[in-house]
């Protein structure tokens, strides 16, 4: 997959140097060339350009690439301009941008930005979440129902997947072997060193994390 990110501070940055690294092809593009040259190594390609206008935003041939990402929200007018170039005049299916408050969000959602993310607000609320659930959660889908990793509690070893569902109401997805998550069928039976990934409300979760 292809992907370009406009805007290499530390959000860009992060985005761009994960997808490298995790094999996919990434255009990084930056105004400041210091930026540019501490990236150039991390990922497919690093341009230093100025692109809020229409014309710089064509020369780079974004046609091939999956999604754009504007890392750019603390520079609010120029996401803006950039996203409504991509999203009007370019017609790009799919531009993700950062924003960094209601407002900012609300324009890029008027001007057509396919998902908008408010990083700093989003970390706040996935701590708060974390600091307040006894279990370590891998994520939050709403305030009542996470996705959670644990060593297997004493009371799962030699259960089935389906008795433990039928008696601690939550659903085993997956355990652990070597640092991997491998999915699991229904009829294994949980063993003593099994570390596994369980899905359900939060108010069994955290009753599993007591076992």
């Amino acid at each position: 997959m292809k992907f370009c990110v406009i805007g290499i501070g530390r959000f860009g940055s992060a985005v761009a140097t994960t997808l490298a690294n995790r094999g996919m092809e990434v255009m990084a593009i930056d105004k400041d060339e210091k930026i540019i040259e501490s990236i150039k190594d991390q990922v497919s390609q690093a341009i230093c350009m100025e692109v809020t206008n229409e014309d710089s935003l064509r020369s780079l041939g974004l046609e091939d690439m999956d999604a754009i990402v504007v890392a750019m929200g603390e520079h609010f007018d120029q996401s803006i301009l950039i996203t409504a170039i991509l999203k009007q005049n370019l017609k790009f299916p799919r531009v993700i941008v950062s924003s960094i408050s209601d407002t900012h969000k609300n324009i890029l959602r008027l001007i057509g930005a396919d998902q908008i993310l408010l990083p700093e607000q989003e970390i706040g609320i996935l701590l708060a979440d974390n600091l307040s659930l006894r279990f370590e959660s891998l994520a939050v889908f709403t305030p009542q129902f996470s996705v959670s990793k644990l060593p297997a509690p004493k009371k799962f070893v030699g259960k089935s997947i389906n008795a433990l569902h039928e008696q601690f109401h939550v659903l085993c997805i997956a355990r652990e072997i070597k640092g991997i998550l491998t999915p699991i069928e229904y009829n294994y039976t949980i063993q003593a060193n099994d570390v596994v990934l369980l899905s359900g409300y939060n108010k069994n979760l955290d009753k599993v994390s007591k076992l």
